[in-house]
């Protein structure tokens, strides 16, 4: 079972589509028993950071996120909340990552939205099939800066980590439910970790 994590975040009914249509069952849920009990739990979200964090806090969500042992997915504001920082709402996070959630400077449209593809990659499961020509799909204002625990950069303004892992920690700035092939590719190698 896959568990989708509901909290103060949008978005989350497009991912649970995508794993519908690559022939998953998903649930959404903050039930902490059913998400520690999920074989995959994915951490999806479109929002503000200081009021996501808030409802995590609240519901004590924060605390299970870190300790779960099975493959977590964040995807784009997931991503950010992964980090150890943001500095939209100056936001503590989830510190999984050790990168600060910054703010694009105002040099370019912001938010970062549409297609693009990535500068460099690793090599790591999760890209199994993946290359530097395939595109995906983004919406975001903030980013992650690139450490080590970057996999993927993509450029826009400057670099930054387009998918990150540490772990059993995956996240992925962009929206795989929303980038067609690339981003079914995606969703389906961190399926079958």
């Amino acid at each position: 079972m896959i568990a989708i994590v509901k909290y103060n975040a949008g978005n989350i009914r497009s991912v649970q589509n995508a794993l519908t249509r690559l022939g998953y069952e998903s649930v959404i849920t903050d039930n902490p028993t059913e998400i520690k009990a999920a074989d995959k739990v994915i951490f999806p979200g479109v929002g503000e950071a200081s009021s996501a964090m808030r409802y995590l806090k609240e519901r004590k969500l924060d605390e299970l996120l870190v300790s779960l042992q099975q493959p977590v997915l964040g995807i784009c504001l997931g991503l950010q909340l992964m980090c150890t920082s943001s500095e939209e709402g100056n936001t503590k996070c989830l510190g999984i990552f050790e990168a600060q959630a910054k703010q694009f400077p105002p040099k370019e449209k912001v938010p970062h939205m549409g297609w693009n593809n990535f500068s460099e990659l690793k090599s790591a499961e999760i890209l199994k099939n993946i290359t530097l020509n395939n595109d995906v799909y983004y919406v975001h204002g903030y980013y992650a800066e690139v450490c080590k625990n970057t996999l993927a950069i993509c450029n826009y303004i400057l670099p930054f980590s387009s998918i990150m892992q540490r772990d059993n920690f995956y996240a992925m700035q962009f929206h795989p439910e929303k980038s067609a092939n690339v981003g079914e590719e995606l969703l389906k190698n961190f399926l079958t970790l």
